[in-house]
């Protein structure tokens, strides 16, 4: 049987190239369970290994995708039989291991987790990795007892998959939200989606002081560098920043001055090694509690042959909120 996938492969020179593929059953890695790939996303990760920014790709050739739905096509697994809903998120799905940019993946049974009611593999990629990571971001703010009462969050990165994502979950939940975007035609958007307050990310993203203003209760941030820096130095006293990403950079040129004195909280978040309990929480409450009737204005449905594209568009911002890539369309 043979399958259309994003093959990744390095030339000579030490580019990156990516070509649209027809592979075989047999080329895929080991894994105890095959799945019928619906869709998967682009998130930032996949554009840093579509795209070669970065070394993401650990070995060549490489199918990317670090997320995808789909359906058990077979299993030697008795937790899983052919016909069952799953999605995937991480693992290695897409730099190590050939990831959802497929038609057929397969994968360790241990790395999926069943659809949960609700849902079905659509609107599971149009929440996606950055959905499911917003989530793990808010439990994280909640677990250190931030309450809506405490007053705003801020989130960075608004206009990405995690920040739109992780605006309209904290509305939902009834905190005040203040978004940090560079693209204010995209305020409305925003506001739409639940934020009350649109911050300019110039205000963020440059060198600050080690304590500034206290302004914002908790945060979510995508973005890392300086941006991170300059949430953690404006936190309130006892504030919690929930940090899963790196769009600025990796570097965090702060100070010990907010942590010691305003005892502020920084909440590493990791979405790729999360255990299976954390995972299913997430994409339970992800089924109750996001807004379904926001995802489709916040998502853009693409065919595989568009993702390579895309990602290079993603990388230079010019992409809102969710990217869901049908495999099996053009």
């Amino acid at each position: 049987m043979t399958f259309n996938a994003l093959l990744l492969t390095k030339a000579e020179d030490g580019s990156t190239q990516a070509a649209i593929s027809a592979l075989d059953e047999a080329q895929l890695p080991e894994g105890e369970v095959r799945v019928a790939v619906a869709y998967s996303t682009l998130n930032y990760k996949d554009g840093l290994a579509i795209t070669g920014k970065s070394p993401v790709v650990r070995k060549f050739p490489m199918v990317p995708g670090i997320d995808f739905a789909g359906t058990v096509a077979e299993s030697s697994d008795a937790r899983f039989k052919p016909g069952d809903a799953v999605l995937l998120n991480g693992w290695g799905v897409g730099e190590s291991h050939w990831g959802g940019l497929a038609q057929q993946a397969r994968v360790k049974a241990d790395w999926l987790v069943p659809i949960p009611a609700g849902l079905d593999a659509r609107q599971c990629m149009a929440i996606g990795t950055a959905g499911y990571t917003s989530m793990l971001c808010v439990i994280a703010l909640q677990a250190h007892g931030v309450k809506p009462s405490d007053g705003p969050v801020l989130v960075t990165g608004a206009n990405g998959g995690v920040g739109t994502i992780a605006i309209a979950l904290l509305a939902r939940l009834g905190f005040e939200v203040h978004a940090s975007t560079g693209r204010a035609a995209e305020a409305d958007h925003l506001k739409q989606l639940g934020a009350k307050e649109i911050v300019d990310r110039a205000t963020l993203s440059a060198p600050g002081k080690p304590l500034q203003k206290e302004r914002w209760a908790a945060a979510v941030d995508s973005v890392g560098s300086h941006t991170l820096a300059n949430v953690c130095a404006s936190l309130r006293y006892g504030g919690v920043v929930a940090a899963c990403g790196l769009a600025q950079g990796l570097d965090l040129p702060a100070s010990v001055a907010p942590f010691i004195l305003r005892g502020v909280t920084l909440a590493g978040i990791d979405s790729v090694m999360a255990p299976y309990a954390k995972r299913v929480e997430a994409w339970g409450r992800l089924a109750k509690e996001l807004p379904l009737d926001l995802l489709e204005a916040n998502t853009e449905t693409i065919g595989l042959g568009a993702a390579a594209a895309t990602a290079a568009k993603l990388l230079a911002g010019q992409v809102r909120g969710r990217v869901r890539v049908d495999v099996n369309a053009a």
